[in-house]
């Protein structure tokens, strides 16, 4: 591991704000670095308001979008809410069907099934669409790439109203309108919503637009809350507020469906680590597994009794698709040892008869073992179809880019991106992938980092600190929670490997010249155990938690790393 210290921020500014708001210097440093520098800024940080919310007219198009909805309800015309089958679109289309539903009984939802249609707008989809008579179609977390799809709609006559937050290609769809912040022309001023936090400015709008508050909009925003934890894009600016309001919402009025998930996870409080862990990969595993629909049935359920059947059925969805991730991650590491690629610039793996629901998540543990951008294939009908994920840096996407001759389709983020090709270039696409990320990735970005916020010693460590640190939440990108590095410290003697498999590293540290001792955790750490032997000094990095015990309540230092002095 990589160890960054962040750059301290300009004394003169920490000193200021700490007058100001009267916090410790540790407070103002970490708020400073969040680019936080007065009063009005921190109010907003730790106490968002709903009303510092943008304007949703600002988003281009987003006219347009609600006078042609209105004017479908009014006329009576069947609109058809599609969305994409992960937890963004699922959550997408649950928010905007149930808000329709409120108002017109013409409204249905469609989710592309993942093995015969793929992501996004498909054509089997449009077809559906006019057989059944529905003249207004409005896509949820895709169709910013579905330039001929959606031209094919409009020799079907019907209009699509694209809600998407992906990075758009050289050519935008001529749909009838387009909600994208990351168009180039659209002058929005949060560029980082999520697909569902498109679809909440969009009736958010309609809301605005017929002179009515918030209050019918505040039961969405768990389903908006769990979408951005899941999606993991920044928790800044508005996503922040949408976040913050929405775990709130978990923790005291969820949906039947969200509170019947959660049944198993038994905690009084749920945070965006535990949507990220916990929530999200129950939701996700409807689509991976079966079909999408049932995560929507679940989202959408207003009876408990039911909601808590639909949740077990997800729940063994969930349990089938834990048995297929650990098999194909066990036979692609074997893989790269067979092809002896483990001292690659990139991971490629292809196995025909690999589970396309769970290569994604593959993806995601290869990288964990090999430390790379990486793509899991699989045979997708007469295609092969992959998942991508890459390192703190890498932009895959662009690196996807300048292989585009060997690629069929693919779209994505930065960090995270699909794509078909034809099988008879998997070959070259491979040798092509490795040597643009050869030519193009840097030496740092090859390592593991851990970014440290602070140097702090054990006597500056106190409830207090704890009480405010615990308001920088909730956490993510952009604001994740703040990790720190204390020197000179060994154990007292407790030190032991703890867990089922003796993985986890369980101790009680001291720092030298202090009297204050800390328990502390390391997941699957316990190789590190011999470093505290003997009382032996060490730098650590940590993130500060809570151990709640038998009614009881103190802090503990979640170890991340340990380095030997």
């Amino acid at each position: 591991m990589r160890w960054t210290l962040k750059e301290k921020p300009d004394v003169n500014i920490i000193h200021k704000l700490q007058e100001e708001l009267g916090v410790s210097h540790i407070v103002a440093h970490l708020l400073v670095q969040r680019k936080i520098y007065n009063f009005e800024e921190a109010k907003k940080f730790f106490r968002p308001q709903l009303d510092q919310l943008h304007d949703p007219f600002l988003m281009k198009g987003m006219e347009i979008a609600v006078n042609r909805i209105e004017q479908a309800i009014q006329k009576q015309e069947k609109i058809l809410v599609y969305g994409d089958y992960d937890v963004d679109g699922t959550t997408s289309v649950a928010l905007m069907h149930s808000y329709l539903r409120e108002q017109t009984t013409l409204v249905s939802r469609y989710i592309p099934d993942r093995y015969k249609e793929g992501y996004g707008l498909s054509y089997q989809g449009i077809d559906f669409a006019s057989d059944n008579e529905f003249s207004l179609i409005i896509t949820l977390d895709c169709g910013i790439k579905a330039v001929e799809k959606v031209a094919y709609a409009k020799t079907k006559n019907i209009d699509i109203i694209i809600c998407d937050h992906h990075r758009p290609g050289n050519i935008i769809p001529d749909a009838y309108a387009v909600l994208d912040p990351k168009q180039t022309d659209c002058n929005y001023p949060y560029k980082e919503l999520c697909g569902c936090g498109v679809g909440f400015k969009l009736i958010q709008a309609i809301e605005q637009h017929k002179n009515q508050g918030f209050s019918n909009l505040y039961s969405y925003l768990d389903l908006v809350a769990v979408a951005i934890a899941a999606d993991i894009v920044p928790i800044t600016g508005e996503n922040r507020i949408l976040a913050y309001y929405g775990i709130k919402m978990l923790n005291t009025k969820p949906r039947e469906g969200f509170r019947a998930l959660l049944k198993s996870q038994k905690k009084e409080n749920y945070n965006i680590t535990d949507v990220v862990f916990g929530l999200a990969p129950k939701i996700n595993a409807a689509g991976r597994i079966e079909h999408a629909l049932y995560a929507v049935d679940l989202l959408e359920e207003t009876n408990e009794e039911q909601a808590l059947s639909k949740a077990e059925k997800i729940e063994h969805f969930n349990e089938y698709r834990k048995t297929q991730d650990r098999r194909i991650t066990q036979e692609a590491l074997v893989q790269i040892e067979d092809e002896k690629e483990q001292s690659n610039y990139t991971t490629v793996v292809y196995q025909e008869d690999w589970h396309k629901g769970v290569i994604g998540i593959v993806a995601s543990r290869l990288t964990e073992t090999y430390y790379r951008p990486t793509l899991v294939f699989t045979k997708s009908g007469e295609k092969l179809a992959a998942s991508a994920r890459s390192v703190k840096g890498f932009d895959v996407y662009n690196a996807l880019e300048a292989c585009d001759d060997y690629i069929e389709q693919f779209g994505g983020h930065k960090y995270a991106a699909g794509l078909t090709l034809e099988e008879k270039n998997y070959l070259l696409f491979k040798s092509k992938f490795e040597k643009v990320v050869k030519e193009n990735i840097l030496a740092e970005q090859r390592t593991p980092e851990i970014s440290i916020d602070i140097l702090l010693d054990f006597n500056e460590i106190n409830n207090k600190l704890m009480r405010i640190l615990k308001q920088f939440a909730p956490f993510g990108p952009g604001n994740m929670s703040p990790v720190f590095c204390t020197k000179n410290v060994y154990d007292t003697g407790f030190a032991k490997a703890v867990g089922k498999d003796k993985s986890h590293l369980k101790c009680e540290l001291v720092q030298e010249g202090s009297a204050v001792k800390f328990h502390a955790i390391g997941f699957g750490m316990a190789d590190k155990l011999a470093l505290l032997s003997d009382a032996k000094q060490v730098a650590i990095v940590y993130a500060l938690e809570e151990n709640h015990w038998q009614g009881n309540t103190s802090l503990q230092l979640k170890l991340k790393d340990i380095r030997p002095i």
